[in-house]
């Protein structure tokens, strides 16, 4: 039913660009610093749903906010490494997913976990996509890619409801969007 835009949100340019190497520095660089915002974000998210998880799911997210909290701090080495400075002011598709991750607050356990399972399941199938032995971005590939994180998603597929197809429409379009920020020259 949404093979057009899952394929759109995990076979991006963006990421055929980091897989071929032709990225320039600028627009991962800039797609970094929005994602360091976002992965603030949605750990923020991410514990206020653990606060309202039933007791089967805890496991799952306590493991995956421990992850983020991880994840922000090699943000921070990046960073530095690349020279980057955070926090970046935020675009307006970090914006954008910042308030469905709000409004997601509101709805049902099982809908919130259905569209982290798809944001996290999109992240994986992409970032597996852009695997290269000779892409000059192989280690951030390979960090987003590891089968710690891989598990981490099965866990929530478990954990998943189906149907909701307008809100796994609207963060696959949140996906496309944020790798299209990426490209944009402004």
């Amino acid at each position: 039913m949404f093979d057009d835009l899952w394929t759109a949100a995990t076979q991006h340019a963006f990421l055929e660009a980091v897989r071929d190497g032709t990225v320039s520095n600028s627009a991962f660089d800039r797609w970094l610093a929005q994602d360091a915002l976002f992965v603030a974000d949605l750990l923020t998210f991410q514990a206020r749903l653990l606060a309202r998880a039933p007791r089967q799911a805890q496991t799952v997210l306590v493991g995956g906010c421990s992850a983020l909290v991880a994840e922000l701090d090699w943000f921070e080495d990046q960073a530095a490494r690349r020279h980057i400075d955070l926090p970046a002011a935020p675009l307006p598709v970090t914006l954008a997913y910042r308030e469905l991750l709000q409004r997601l607050d509101t709805q049902p356990f099982e809908v919130a976990v259905t569209a982290l399972w798809v944001i996290e399941r999109v992240y994986l199938l992409a970032w597996t996509h852009a695997a290269s032995p000779t892409s000059p971005f192989g280690e951030f590939v390979e960090h987003w890619t590891v089968p710690e994180f891989a598990a981490y998603v099965d866990g929530l597929a478990a954990l998943k409801e189906d149907g909701h197809d307008s809100l796994v429409a609207e963060v696959l379009q949140l996906e496309v969007w944020f790798w299209d920020m990426a490209l944009e020259t402004s």
